[in-house]
């Protein structure tokens, strides 16, 4: 159970940053407060997926917790790193977000995986 409340965490989140990502894009500046209340109080779709992007973040620390109840932290604080492949992939996959390939990303993408396999590889003792 502690494995599926930390992968439940790791997915909402990355899903929470790419709603509120898309959202902020959609969504009037900031500075402009009346227009950004104004599109905020429509309910807009904008409005919609940042209001879904919090729910998820507040969701995922909710597994997070449940997570860290039946995980050692030394096995579940790893997994977060695979929100940041996620989010990179999830971000070239939505056209809107205009992220561009990068080679170099790729390679640091990898190094993170390489780093889960080591902090994941089975011990003598795990054995």
């Amino acid at each position: 159970m502690g494995w599926l409340c930390a992968l439940g965490s790791v997915l909402l989140v990355s899903a929470a940053q790419l709603l509120m990502k898309w959202a902020m894009i959609q969504l009037p500046a900031i500075a402009r407060q009346l227009d950004f209340a104004a599109a905020i109080l429509a309910f807009s779709p904008p409005a919609l997926a940042l209001l879904a992007g919090l729910f998820a973040y507040a969701f995922s620390m909710l597994c997070w917790l449940l997570a860290l109840k039946r995980l050692p932290l030394s096995r579940a604080y790893p997994l977060l790193s695979l929100s940041y492949l996620l989010v990179w992939g999830g971000a070239l996959l939505i056209p809107s977000l205009n992220e561009w390939f990068v080679w170099g990303k790729l390679v640091g993408g990898a190094l993170i995986l390489a780093g889960l396999l080591l902090i994941f590889w089975p011990d003598k003792k795990d054995r």
